[in-house]
């Protein structure tokens, strides 16, 4: 009877292992989660890798302002920085004179950097302008400080472009725009100030931004804005490539009665003045 018991109870145990066994063998890999925390670790890797490698002309971009900024930034013993800068051009203008949006000015230069200007000036708060806009509004944007990238569209495209656009996208007193028949890839303007040049990558580009831009010791309107009410971003007036005509005015043009006068905006520091940077 003793070895009957035994018996039993040893088949008894055999057959719970055997149950145990076959419900492990019928648990499965969970490949569907697996794959689903792959897929997603791997979109994450994607997107970062993606905003990183976008990112990256901003990342360059800022190097290339804090490297001009530590020599180039104006001061009260060194109001002009840019008359360090090689291939920067000069010339005295007197502010204020105002023409209609119907005359056109005789410039002295290709782009012009200073001289009578229309009544309204271009936008200029960090305005990338696809179209060329009309030269007479871009100079008055000088006026107030501001720098303006012209380029000539049948050399710089591309990531010579894009390397402009991080320049002036989104930031106060700059400004981009196309220029159809300039004479080097890219010239940069400020008011009374000029430099071209053949390369984006120039390094003298961002020296010029960092001691012309919002510099108070170098442009007429001090205080002024960049911000426009009568001036239509989207729709902005054409750039006219005709040469002017005889009735252009001259650069020592004082202004047309009843054209437009300046809204002079908050005096605000600026660089190269001892309240602010």
């Amino acid at each position: 009877m003793a070895s009957g018991t035994k018996r039993k109870g040893t088949s008894k145990s055999s057959a719970v292992k055997a149950a145990r066994g076959s419900v492990v063998a019928k648990k499965h890999t969970p490949w569907g989660t697996i794959i689903s925390v792959v897929a997603i670790l791997l979109l994450a890797v994607g997107v970062f890798g993606y905003y990183y490698v976008a990112s990256s002309d901003k990342r360059e971009q800022r190097d290339r302002e804090e490297a001009a900024a530590a020599s180039f930034t104006p001061s009260e013993r060194n109001p002009d920085p840019s008359k360090g800068i090689q291939g920067v051009k000069t010339e005295q203008y007197a502010g204020g004179a105002h023409v209609l949006p119907t005359e056109r000015v005789a410039y002295d230069k290709n782009p012009p950097f200073g001289g009578p200007h229309d009544g309204v000036w271009a936008t200029c708060s960090g305005v990338v302008y696809p179209n060329a806009v009309r030269t007479e509004n871009m100079v008055h944007s000088l006026e107030h400080g501001a720098v303006w990238i012209a380029y000539n569209p049948d050399h710089i495209n591309g990531e010579a472009l894009e390397q402009l656009r991080v320049r002036v996208d989104g930031k106060p007193f700059m400004m981009l725009s196309p220029y159809p028949g300039l004479d080097s890839p890219i010239s940069l303007q400020s008011w009374g100030h000029q430099l071209k040049v053949d390369s984006a990558e120039d390094e003298r580009i961002d020296q010029f931004i960092a001691a012309l831009r919002r510099n108070a010791s170098t442009y007429p309107e001090v205080g002024a804005t960049c911000d426009s009410q009568q001036f239509d971003v989207a729709n902005p007036p054409a750039f006219n490539p005709q040469p002017p005509g005889p009735d252009a005015k001259p650069m020592d043009y004082k202004g047309t009665e009843g054209a437009a006068q300046d809204n002079m905006g908050s005096n605000q520091p600026q660089p190269g003045s001892p309240a602010g940077s």
